[in-house]
């Protein structure tokens, strides 16, 4: 059994030893007429759950993965009644990638773990299913893009909303001129959801591996308010509400203005933190992206002038659209149907089957890694401007922030070794 309770400097050394193994592993890439693609899942806790039932009758299953031995348990129970076969299940995602009869996996863990498990994975073979945010960092965003395109990996970013309907929609009523010329967006992010008051640090939980739960962020004491669920509300292991809900719908904003493959040039933002320090993220925000046409993309968390979700706005009308709504001003422009001539947009029904499809066509999924890249790259600018209380100047072109060093800095972060990229 693994060792639970902090490491010393020899257990840490030996973990990060084994954790350098990464194997090369040639794709199989050839499916028969009705062969199921056979999956991995890493993080099988809330969305990997979610995940996981969305797979489950699409793919076979064959391991489960999660450093909680609670959540694991459940999982592999979960798959081996759907399927009526044996489910293995590690808490060492290395095995999974280890497995030549993996095709693809699912990644659902904390945003911390994304970058390195989707490189060792596209490295090892295996296509990847990896949920947004899809990194912690814009420089690790970058590094998980070059990962697919070396190793030639399908690799699908769980932004969902692409492939529902009245998203896809209202982006092509945008892109074909229905508003007129766009002119700003909107994109409205929820409110922290902190589970109650802030705790002490403790001792790790002997169902949980604390320290490969950590990985590449860095080595603190365990806080059962740290992990899990709340991992989000705090700077070592992702970015808020900001690149939670923001990823979504900053991605929406992206596909309706055209900008898959680019970005702003500018961002600058103000936020408030809550007084009890339970939480590090913003309480509240306002972010202004400033594209190099004109069109400006704020994004408000708590802020009345901004509904939760996406609103285009042009010189001709305004489009919004959140999940199981949309709505137009003039009303008339959603009643009139698109023509053969009008924007029509990738067209995917289901996110898990899109991305199933492509493991076995070899196209680029609805949501592909660089698109997932670009979505999070915006939210870690918003981010970045957020902590530095400055406005930044972002070229998208080269990828780097222009004029600032200590902000330039911040679109990376050192990786608790050996968990490195």
């Amino acid at each position: 059994m693994p060792n639970h309770s902090h490491p010393n400097r020899r257990q840490f050394i030996t973990a990060a030893t084994a954790t350098l193994a990464i194997p090369t592993i040639l794709p199989r890439n050839v499916f028969g007429a009705n062969e199921r693609v056979v999956t991995g899942h890493i993080g099988v806790r809330n969305q990997g759950t979610a995940n996981l039932k969305g797979f489950l009758n699409l793919t076979s299953p064959a391991a489960m993965c999660d450093v909680d031995t609670r959540h694991l348990k459940t999982a592999v129970e979960t798959v081996e009644k759907a399927h009526k076969k044996k489910c293995d299940g590690y808490d060492d995602y290395r095995k999974i990638l280890d497995r030549k009869d993996i095709d693809a996996v699912v990644i659902s863990t904390p945003d911390h773990w994304h970058a390195l498990m989707e490189i060792h994975a596209c490295q090892a073979g295996k296509d990847v299913y990896c949920e947004k945010p899809l990194s912690l960092t814009i420089s690790e965003g970058r590094q998980m893009v070059k990962a697919a395109r070396d190793n030639k990996r399908v690799v699908q970013t769980g932004s969902q909303q692409r492939s529902s309907p009245g998203f896809r929609e209202v982006c092509e009523l945008v892109r074909s001129g229905r508003i007129g010329t766009v002119q700003k967006v909107l994109v409205g992010i929820p409110k922290v959801n902190f589970d109650g008051k802030a705790v002490a640090d403790s001792t790790p939980p002997p169902y949980l591996n604390y320290d490969r739960w950590l990985g590449p962020a860095p080595l603190r004491p365990y806080n059962s308010k740290h992990v899990h669920y709340l991992f989000r509300f705090f700077w070592d292991y992702s970015g808020g509400q900001m690149t939670n809900f923001g990823a979504h719908n900053v991605d929406i904003a992206q596909w309706g203005l055209g900008t898959d493959d680019s970005g702003p040039i500018a961002t600058e933002a103000t936020a408030t933190f809550d007084p009890e320090h339970k939480f590090e993220v913003p309480n509240s925000c306002r972010v202004t992206h400033t594209y190099a046409n004109g069109v400006s993309l704020i994004i408000g968390q708590d802020q009345k002038d901004i509904p939760g979700g996406t609103t285009f706005i042009g010189t001709d009308g305004t489009l919004f659209v959140e999940r199981g709504k949309k709505s137009g001003t003039p009303s008339k422009i959603l009643e009139t149907p698109l023509s053969a001539a009008d924007v029509h947009l990738y067209e995917s029904k289901s996110h898990y089957q899109n991305f199933l499809d492509c493991v076995k066509s070899r196209e680029k999924p609805v949501c592909d890694v660089e698109i997932g890249h670009r979505s999070a790259t915006i939210c870690h600018l918003g981010n970045i401007a957020i902590r530095l209380g400055r406005k930044i100047q972002w070229d998208p072109a080269a990828e780097r922030i222009i004029g600032d060093d200590e902000a330039a800095a911040m679109t990376s972060r050192p990786h608790r070794a050996p968990y490195t990229i």
